[in-house]
């Protein structure tokens, strides 16, 4: 599990972009559930937050862009070091960029100009995602 908590710390490093974000949750979604092909070994416990994790770096990417953030280049680059380190399997590789993109995707169909709305959903998106990868490394760090 070393791995896990150096993916882990890696990320909340990364994602703690120094906002303060608003205390309300980001739109409702149903998370992915980890479904495995015969043959694929099961997936580590740490799979849901994972894909969550993943889901919220799409949805980062898509609106530091439209925002000029000064990180906005950065997540494409964080997302291929999560597929580095995570991506044991093509089935794995291929859930995690499916959680990227469908982050991605979400707010690129709502946000077509950086509002302040979308520097919220933003801010809020941050800090849920430092909140996933400081679970992931008190629990998983080993």
């Amino acid at each position: 599990m070393k791995r896990a908590a150096i993916l882990a710390m890696a990320l909340m490093v990364a994602l703690s972009l120094g906002e303060a974000a608003a205390q309300t949750q980001r739109p409702a979604a149903n998370p992915p559930k980890p479904a495995t092909e015969p043959g694929e070994p099961p997936p580590p416990p740490y799979e849901p937050q994972l894909l969550s994790l993943a889901e919220i770096m799409g949805s980062l990417a898509y609106l530091r862009t439209l925002c000029a953030g000064k990180e906005a280049e950065d997540w494409r680059a964080r997302m291929t070091a999560l597929l580095d380190a995570e991506g044991r399997t093509p089935q794995r590789r291929e859930r995690l960029t499916s959680a990227y993109n469908r982050g991605f995707r979400a707010y690129s169909a709502t946000h077509r100009s950086c509002t302040d709305g979308s520097q919220e959903a933003s801010a809020r998106l941050a800090s849920e995602g430092e909140r996933l990868a400081r679970l992931l490394a008190g629990r998983y760090g080993g």
